[in-house]
This record gives structure tokens, C-alpha cells and sequence, in this order.
């Protein structure tokens, strides 16, 4: 039995699933004749409309013609401009993948920081203001110089970590497969063969992260950089651990050869404003340590 595949509004990649099953979908109003599907054997992908006699779906009346309304005239050149348009064959394993590269994905990272960072102590400064307003009544401090309560710090630091980790679950696992900065930078998070991610190997996916980070004091997103600059598939050990890959946001979908294979304008502007930000952060710390050895 051949096995079908679907684009869906978002125009990812859906399948494989039997013909009875797009039958089912296309009868429940979720898929129409417009909707884009390929089978092996298909040259491309084609209309469903195209395919409905071999799914066993009934040909749709057509509408009655207007009264002397004429037939424009054929076009002999169109059935080769049409193929010429087509778009290509989207196949699981297809080798038309263009990968996020290192660069897109620093810059994507840089973005995410800011948006994480801003989120977490956004939320911290509730628990700021009652810690500064009422310690004493809360905790039954005497001083404030007794410093922040346990737990204090245990709420501070379950928002420090559990807030990023539930933005990137729920926005790799979302219909744009991306953070905001992978939307920003034109690229996505999709399993090893294609297909979208749940929120649950999203999840996963930031853990493994974290965890290499904190069990190598950081080191470990400088080893990601390296493993992601020279493996065949640009993988950062946690998408090794998890089989995610990072590619461009128009793979896996009907339409590849949208996919850019350059950096891009977001990333360069991005990549230049960082650097310039810690160049000059640099260029201040190099004055300050001067001028506190000249004044000894």
C-alpha cells in the first residue's frame, strides 16, 4: 500500500500516512484539493485534486458555464512552464537540507538570551519587591544584613531555570518550530527525519543543554560551538543526544529551494552589534584598570 505524504498550512511536511487516512482528512475538511501531496513514484508534488480518483475520492461536480462565456485559447507552452515551477520532490532523507551553521545559530542564541533574560527577571520582580517590603514579616528576619532566606533563593532559581526551559520547550514544539531567535535568523528545530518536534523532546532537548553546560562550568557551550562547526549535519551534542537537527525554516517542506544558504541580514546584524557591544565593553574595562594603576 502506498504511503502518502501532505503539506499542511504551514506548509511542513506531514506523513507517511495510508490513503484511507487522507481520505478521512480530506472528507473532515482538514485537507482540500488544493492541498500539495506526493507518493513515491510522483515526479512531484501534485494538487490533491490531481490524485483523486487513485485515492478513491469522487470527482467534484463542475460548476455550470456562463452563458456564452468563451474558452480562452490553448496554450501549448503551459503544461512546460508549469512543470518548470513544480515544486521538488520532498522525500524523508531527502539530501537538499540546507543546516544551520554556527554563526546563525550564535546569533540566534544571542537573541534568545536577551528575550529569556528579560522574561526571567520580569518575573523575579514581584518576589524582589516582597523580599524588599515585608522580610521581616514573611521570614521573620531581624536584619536585613541576615541576607535572603533559602527559600529565597529556591523560588529565584526555579524561575532562573524553569522559565527558559519552558520558552524553548514550547516554541521548538509550536507550529514555527523556532525560538524567536530562530525565527529571527530563518531556521528551526525538527527531528532527525524532518518531522516536527513534541514539547516533551523539545524539553529534553534545552536539559541536555543546560546540564552539559553546568556539569563542565560552561565549557560545554564552547564544546558545542566546535562539535557544531565540523559535524556533517552542523549537530551540537545535545541535537546528537535527542536526534534533533537545526536547518533552514524552508526544509522539510514543499518548497526546499526557498532555503538561504548564507548568513543572512539578521545574523550579520546581529553577530556586528554583539561585537561592537563587547568590544567597547573591553575598551572600558582596559580605561578603568589604567586609571586605577596611574592613581596606584
Amino acid at each position: 500500500m502506498n504511503q502518502w505524504y501532505y503539506a499542511d498550512a504551514q506548509r511542513r511536511q506531514i506523513g507517511p500516512v495510508p490513503a484511507s487516512e487522507l481520505v478521512r482528512l480530506h472528507q473532515a475538511g482538514q485537507v482540500d484539493d488544493a492541498t500539495l501531496v506526493w507518493r513515491e513514484g510522483l515526479a512531484n508534488w501534485q494538487p490533491l485534486g490531481t490524485v483523486r480518483a487513485e485515492l478513491g475520492l469522487e470527482a467534484p461536480v463542475p460548476p455550470a458555464p456562463a452563458p456564452e462565456a468563451a474558452l480562452p485559447p490553448a496554450d501549448a507552452a503551459a503544461p512546460a512552464a508549469m512543470a518548470a515551477t513544480a515544486p521538488a520532490v520532498l522525500s524523508p532523507g531527502a539530501d537538499d537540507v540546507v543546516y544551520a551553521g554556527l554563526w546563525k545559530r550564535v546569533a540566534a542564541s544571542l537573541i534568545d538570551s536577551l528575550v529569556t533574560s528579560t522574561i526571567t527577571y520580569a518575573a523575579a520582580i514581584p518576589l524582589f519587591l516582597v523580599y524588599g517590603v515585608s522580610t521581616t514579616a514573611l521570614f521573620g528576619l531581624r536584619d536585613l544584613q541576615d541576607g535572603p532566606p533559602l527559600a529565597f533563593w529556591a523560588v529565584y532559581y526555579l524561575l532562573a531555570l524553569g522559565l527558559p526551559a519552558l520558552y524553548f520547550a514550547w516554541m521548538h514544539s509550536s507550529s514555527t518550530q523556532a525560538s524567536l531567535g530562530k525565527m529571527a535568523v530563518g531556521v528551526k528545530v525538527v527531528r532527525g527525519d524532518g518531522q516536527p518536534v513534541g514539547f516533551g523532546r523539545a524539553l529534553l532537548r534545552y536539559l541536555a543543554y543546560l546540564l552539559i553546560c553546568m556539569l563542565t562550568c560552561g565549557l560545554g557551550a564552547l564544546a558545542s560551538a566546535l562539535v557544531v562547526a565540523f559535524s556533517a549535519r552542523k549537530q551540537a551534542p545535545h541535537d546528537m543526544m535527542c536526534d534533533t537537527l537545526v536547518v533552514d525554516r524552508w526544509a522539510f517542506t514543499p518548497f526546499p529551494e526557498r532555503q538561504q544558504r548564507g548568513l543572512g541580514t539578521v545574523t550579520i546584524v546581529v553577530l556586528a552589534v554583539f561585537g561592537l557591544l563587547t568590544l567597547g565593553t573591553l575598551l572600558v574595562m582596559g580605561l578603568v584598570i589604567g586609571a586605577l594603576v596611574a592613581h596606584g
